[in-house]
């Protein structure tokens, strides 16, 4: 089994379809959406008959639950001018939806388990497991991290909503995040200054039998 695990995409059509030409080289046999898929750029509509067209399960993501409610769940906006220009986006973004559109981003779920063959799962989420605001980096300390998944047993994992490719061990497997397809950028820019990478990042995590690999990939578009 190889699947592709993709994220954060943003509403960023162009990116996407960069992904899908990829997909022709890397062939997955499955691909699994981790969320924030539509908010925040300048194609939600088309990101979404793309996503349906494909019908491949999707984590609902901070992003798009904000999109849908207007109802600020998490603590990162606290500059009154940005928050203005964040709802300006969302109105438009709504504009540009048809019912049908949200109804299909209103199916999003809080994660998604995907069987990987020989008794073993991955296990999808965008924040983390119970809480997609909740920021997981690489940094953290490993008892911190490994406390997270405690209650979900051995599986893999596979997180998005930080932008940023990166893998930590935990136990005997491990949790990944494939960074962002709609918005790859680095993180330690200066503060207010959020500069895009000109490529798009996912994921592929392939088991065979007891064999497993990991690859991050990079595509420019």
């Amino acid at each position: 089994m190889r699947a592709a695990v993709i994220s954060d995409i943003h509403g960023n059509a162009v990116a996407l379809d960069a992904v899908l030409r990829d997909f022709e080289v890397t062939k997955p046999d499955s691909v699994v959406n981790l969320g924030d898929a539509i908010q925040g750029g300048p194609q939600p509509a088309e990101v979404v008959k793309t996503l349906q067209d494909r019908g491949w399960p999707a984590v609902m993501g901070n992003a798009d639950a904000w999109l849908l409610s207007g109802v600020e769940t998490g603590h990162e906006i606290t500059d009154e001018n940005r928050r203005r220009q964040l709802n300006d986006v969302r109105d438009w973004s709504l504009s540009r939806l048809s019912e049908e559109d949200r109804a299909y981003i209103a199916s999003f779920q809080p994660t998604v388990t995907l069987e990987l063959g020989n008794g073993q799962e991955l296990l999808c989420f965008h924040g983390s497991p119970t809480d997609f605001d909740e920021v997981l980096l690489p940094t953290m300390p490993d008892e911190e991290f490994s406390r997270v998944f405690e209650p979900f047993g051995k599986r893999f994992f596979a997180g998005g909503h930080v932008h940023l490719q990166y893998i930590r061990q935990i136990g005997r497997t491990f949790c990944f995040n494939p960074g962002s397809v709609g918005h790859a950028l680095r993180r330690d820019q200066e503060p207010g200054v959020n500069k895009a990478d000109p490529w798009v990042e996912y994921a592929l995590l392939e088991v065979r039998g007891s064999d497993v690999s990991l690859e991050f990939r990079r595509v420019g578009f």
